[in-house]
């Protein structure tokens, strides 16, 4: 049915006003369909319809022929004129109403016709109008007159017409004259391909000759050869197919073996109709049977059977058709049938947008009021009456809406063809707006003229000639229409949003990458949530991830493979490390949403990636949780080996916080999937061993600590699943029972976790269930024992021992390992309990070390006394419970050690050791007094002498007080016994006093004692006794207090290098030598006052100069290079340029013989040995 203009306007105000709204309408995607005529018949002219807009006036019709109709023949048809105006008139009427791209088409199609019209062409040659004024608003805001300025648009052909200053990045950018200038060149550019498409058509077509299709049809046996175009269809037809059906290899390597086709566009085909059916539909049509015979209705289309396609032609009556020839017809009908009605239900959308802008203007229109309108009045006098204001939006129930009512258009709602009572509402208006009440408004009672009241309410400046202004003028009402408008608008608004306030945008962003139909446009979301802020911080990244697994959680497995993966996948490579960052906590907060085929390969392949080719700490370190998640949701029992390298690799990183992440998350992860698999005591654990043995073995010559460290903090933090292990095996496990009085978890009971996964009861599930199996382990290895108990029974008889024995092959005077296996077996004996310590572990290590001489070989000092098992099983396992027992066994084990060791004359490593470790500690420096006092008042001067030597070692963390209570009293009392040795073994803890305390009257008590043993005359000939003072100074000295260093130190150094050279026998001589140019050495960068320079500090270098003349030449020359240099300085200081206080070292006079002094120094050891016999080669 025909629609009629009520207003019957066509002035060019009116198309003025109407111009916007349909350019908005041919901004729509394609699926919207292209304007045209009314769906009454889609091939006839409309009578009283413009055309839709001036950029788009051509339509295609069924056989692919182009159907143009100008602006100037629309309105004259809309005039029903029969007059013919000339071409001329027509011109000036559309130069002066502003239709200058109709006017340019027409231009265009005179020029191709050969009558070019002077009008036209002084028009569009002259560039003036076409300037913009810099102080002119568009036309359309300024009503301008005809034949004004008009805004100047860029062609894509002329740059010099291109305003470059226009097109910034200041936000107001106006491309939308550029956009439909370049929309008509690009229609003309296809329009001529089109052409030369059909000629190409033609001529494949006429390839074969006529007498061989005759042949062929005759003979259906012989097949005809494919054509060339047909071979592209198929081609393309299949690619689709491969594509469709997730066959993308197939589909890749089939491109490359048709590189001289375009895929993706089906133009490139070169067929001149439209795209047919995919292979599917085709497969299933072919092998049906010749359809029944349907009910058949005629209906006048207005279509002429000679415009269709030529595939569909008809034959003539008398001549019937065979069935294969009848079915194709048929089919290609049916298709023909198809496009007819897509082309129809754009249409039918088309008319409907017209009929709503006539709706609107009809509510503006003035009219009787509304309390005095009836029903039946509305039909005759005025049909946009209050009551029919939102109801009239619906279509006629023959005509369906192209959009499903998704959209109320602000601009008007739709006129029905036959208007329905006011007091019935039609079934489609309210599809969508069930709970909207109807909206009314109120008329005037007023009697404009419809065409004065159009022209008033053109003032009213509303936009909608522009992206913006169409989602402005429509608002959507149903879920499906806002996430395509959320779509459309998401891209435009991200980039103007401030980068500090971007995340404000996550929850609409992924509100609508869930809800969106379409995939490309989910795609495009979600690349945008991964980039939406360059570099984000940690809240925001929290942000993203939190919104990535919303969205998981929403759109299921699938999706999250096919969406959001590729995302993470793009971003692994990323300059920025925040964006990797963020890359490798996507893969770890989507662990749980991912297909578990993919999160055992390819996301785990990923995180490996990163492990071993990021550069970034924190990148590793987020890698490393990742994987700890993975671990967690792993069910792929291949992968297990696979684990256990990543677990080696990240423990090998050099980075802090990596190998924390390790301990923290993934080591407790991977250690729950071997509890499950019923790996863990029976091959990790096995294999870390393993490997700390062969590193022992091929060490010998040089231990690698770092990878011992690395695998037993690896065995560490593995001691909390292996005790849960444990208590879930045991024969009470299922008697615990968690109702009744369960007594709490003392708070000490374990050693505290590097994370909640290393919690015992994490692990276990509770700490009430914790507590209930806890109460039956400690009473099963208390009453009764551990038959049947396999997890327990491995521990003791094959990990202890195993443990053990390793422990016996350090190096015991590497401080490294000791203090690593110990804290190794503390937190092992705290995990498993007292009970369990008292009972299995020190039974153990009892057996091996028996305190007697026999454990003890004091030639070769191999004894296991002297191993590294002695200070592991002191500090590691007598220190785990700090009772009374507990405490009383440590004393007495350090004594008799200490005992056995001094009697035997065995090395001292051991114990030294263990004093160290325990040292370490000041909880435990009253327990190690007591010990050295058990020492010092024994009958033994070797015992005596032992625990001088130990003071040494404790002193140095030691309070003073405690110090000044009983360290220096034990010492004194020492130094009053009646062997000199054991005095002599006191002068180290002395010199540690005086270089860590800073009481007075203890340092002068410290000091007596010293002066006491370099001017007693008994002590004169001990030499041992002046070899340690030496030793003692050169380590005091530089960090002992200034006061102390020149009124004591300096002097008696002095002293006994001046006694040196008095020296009868030579092998002393040379020792005394050897240290006291060890001790220069070390004063000599220490900040020397001038008077002490001149009376003690040179004296004793000459001294000591002259031995080394006798003695060692190379030492000669340092020796004259430290005097002269202080000679210099003294001198410079008499003449007013010294300052208070000077360094030989750091001096600038004489570089060259620092540089010197330093090289010869770096030539020689500081060891007394090896300087004794370069004296004696000297010699």
């Amino acid at each position: 049915m025909t629609s009629v203009n009520p207003f019957n306007l066509s002035d060019s105000e009116e198309e003025s006003e109407r111009r916007p709204n349909e350019t908005v309408d041919t901004e729509r995607s394609p699926s919207d369909g292209a304007p045209g005529p009314p769906p009454g018949n889609p091939f006839s002219t409309p009578v009283d319809a413009e055309p839709p807009t001036l950029l788009s006036t051509n339509r295609t019709s069924p056989n692919g022929e182009g159907i143009s109709m100008s602006s100037a023949s629309a309105t004259a048809m809309a005039g029903v004129a029969e007059t013919r105006v000339s071409v001329d008139i027509i011109a000036a009427q559309l130069l002066r109403d502003q239709y200058v791209l109709t006017a340019l088409e027409f231009h265009t199609e005179l020029l191709e016709a050969g009558r070019e019209l002077p009008r036209l062409r002084d028009y569009f040659s002259n560039p003036g109008n076409f300037e913009r004024q810099s102080s002119t608003p568009p036309a359309k805001e300024q009503g301008i007159v005809p034949g004004g300025p008009l805004n100047r648009a860029g062609s894509i052909s002329t740059l010099d017409s291109l305003d470059f200053a226009r097109y910034s990045d200041d936000g107001n950018r106006e491309s939308d004259e550029r956009v439909a200038v370049l929309e008509f060149e690009l229609r003309k550019a296809k329009e001529t391909i089109q052409a030369l498409r059909a000629n190409l058509t033609q001529a494949a077509e006429n390839e074969v000759p006529s007498q061989e299709r005759k042949n062929f049809k005759s003979s259906p046996e012989i097949q005809e050869p494919i054509r060339p175009l047909e071979k592209r269809a198929l081609n393309f037809l299949v690619n689709e197919y491969l594509l469709k059906n997730e066959y993308k290899l197939s589909s890749i390597t089939f491109s490359d073996e048709n590189d001289d086709q375009d895929f993706e566009l089906w133009d490139d085909v070169g067929l001149n109709i439209p795209k047919p059916p995919d292979l599917l539909q085709l497969y299933r049509n072919c092998g049906s049977s010749l359809p029944s015979k349907r009910d058949m209705v005629d209906v006048a289309v207005g279509a002429d059977f000679a415009d269709l396609t030529g595939h569909c032609a008809v034959q003539d009556p008398p001549r019937k058709p065979d069935l294969s020839q009848q079915a194709e017809v048929v089919q290609e009908l049916e298709y023909q049938i198809s496009l007819l009605n897509n082309e129809k239900a754009s249409l039918t959308e088309q008319m409907r947008k017209l009929q709503s802008e006539i709706q609107t203007l009809k509510q503006t229109v003035s009219s009787p009021p509304a309390a005095a309108l009836d029903c039946s009045s509305q039909n005759t006098s005025n049909p946009a009456s209050s009551c029919t204001a939102i109801t009239s939006s619906a279509d006629p129930p023959s005509v369906p809406r192209a959009d499903n009512g998704q959209y109320l258009d602000i601009r008007g709602v739709s006129e029905p063809q036959n208007e329905p009572p006011c007091t019935q509402n039609t079934p489609q208006s309210h599809n969508k707006l069930k709970s909207r009440p109807p909206v009314q408004f109120d008329q005037p009672n007023r009697k404009l003229a419809p065409a004065f009241q159009q022209a008033l309410l053109s003032f009213c400046r509303m936009c909608s000639d522009s992206r913006l202004g169409a989602e402005v003028s429509r608002i959507a009402d149903s879920e499906e229409s806002v996430m395509l408008m959320l779509g459309r608008c998401l891209p435009h608004i991200v980039p103007n949003v401030l980068l500090a306030k971007r995340e404000e945008l996550i929850p609409l962003i992924l509100c609508t990458a869930c809800l969106h139909p379409e995939s490309k446009e989910r795609d495009q979301l979600l690349h945008i949530l991964f980039n939406l802020i360059k570099r984000p911080d940690d809240e925001q990244r929290q942000m993203i991830l939190t919104g990535c697994v919303a969205f998981a959680r929403h759109v299921g497995p699938t999706r999250v493979e096919a969406e959001l993966l590729p995302q993470c996948w793009e971003q692994i490579n990323h300059k920025y490390p925040e964006r990797r960052l963020l890359v490798a906590e996507s893969c770890g907060a989507l662990a749980p949403y991912f297909p578990k085929e993919i999160r055992s390969s390819l996301v785990l392949s990923m995180l490996q990636q990163m492990l071993a080719e990021d550069k970034a700490d924190m990148v590793r370190e987020a890698v490393v949780k990742s994987l700890g998640i993975i671990m967690g949701y792993i069910d792929d029992t291949d992968k297990y080996s696979q684990g256990f390298e990543l677990m080696l690799l990240s423990l090998g990183d050099p980075s802090e916080r990596v190998v924390s992440a390790v301990h923290q998350v993934f080591i407790p992860a991977f250690a729950a999937w071997t509890t499950e698999l019923g790996t863990l005591y029976t091959s990790l654990i096995p294999s870390l061993l393993a490997r700390i043995e062969k590193l022992l073995m091929h060490g010998e010559h040089g231990l690698d600590e770092h990878k011992l460290h690395m695998f037993l903090t690896a065995l560490q933090s593995l001691i909390p699943p292996l005790f849960a292990v444990v208590l879930q095996n045991a024969p009470f496990t299922k008697r615990a029972k968690l109702h009744g009085d369960i007594p709490a978890i003392e708070v000490t009971r374990f050693p505290r976790p590097a994370s909640p996964l290393q919690d015992v009861a994490t692990i276990i599930g509770s700490r009430e269930m914790l507590s209930a199996l806890l109460l039956l382990y400690d009473h099963q290895l208390e009453h009764e024992g551990t038959t049947g108990w396999e997890s327990l029974l491995w521990v003791v008889n094959q990990l202890l021992p195993q443990l053990i024995e390793i422990v016996g092959r350090i190096n015991v005077t590497s401080s490294t390992c000791v203090h690593e296996f110990s804290r190794f077996f503390w937190r092992f004996c705290r995990t498993f309990g007292k009970i369990f310590t008292n009972t299995k572990v020190k039974p153990q290590f009892q057996e091996i070390l028996r305190l007697s001489e026999e454990n003890v070989d004091a030639s070769s000092g191999n004894g296991i006394l002297t191993k590294a098992t002695v200070p592991i099983y002191a500090t590691g396992v007598l220190t785990c419970y700090n009772q009374e027992d507990d405490r009383k066994l440590l004393v007495g084990f350090l004594e008799d050690v200490m005992t056995t060791l001094s009697l035997s004359h065995a090395p001292l490593d051991s114990l030294k050791a263990s004093f160290v470790e325990l040292g370490a500690n000041p909880v435990y420096h009253e327990l190690l007094l007591t010990v050295l006092w058990y020492g010092v008042v024994h009958t033994s001067a070797l015992v005596r002498c032992t625990s001088a030597r130990m003071f040494e070692l404790i002193l140095r963390g030691m309070s003073e007080a405690l110090v000044d209570r009983r360290a220096a009293p034990a010492l004194i009392t020492l130094c009053n016994g009646p062997e000199f040795s054991v005095r002599i073994s006191t002068i180290p803890a002395f010199g540690t006093i005086m270089e860590t305390v800073t009481q007075k009257e203890l340092l002068e008590r410290v000091k007596m004692q010293l002066a006491s043993f370099l001017e007693d005359p008994q002590y004169q000939d001990q030499h041992s006794l002046h070899m340690e003072i030496i030793r003692t100074f050169g380590r005091v000295g530089p960090n002992a207090e200034p006061r102390f260093r020149d009124e004591f130190v300096l002097p008696h150094l002095h002293k006994l290098a001046q006694a040196n050279n008095s020296q009868a026998v030579e092998s002393k001589r040379i020792d005394i030598a050897t240290q006291l140019f060890e001790a220069y050495s070390a004063l000599s960068c220490c900040f020397i006052s001038e008077e002490v320079m001149v009376t003690h500090f040179l004296p004793g270098l000459r001294c000591l100069r002259a031995d080394m003349e006798q003695l060692s030449p190379e030492h000669e020359v340092i020796l004259s290079s430290m005097v002269k240099e202080c000679e210099i300085k003294v001198e410079n200081r008499g003449m007013g340029d010294a300052q208070g206080s000077m360094s030989i070292a750091s001096s600038l006079v004489g570089e060259d013989a620092k540089t010197k002094f330093l090289s010869k120094m770096g030539q020689l050891t500081t060891s007394g040995a090896m300087l004794a016999n370069v004296f004696q080669r000297k010699k």
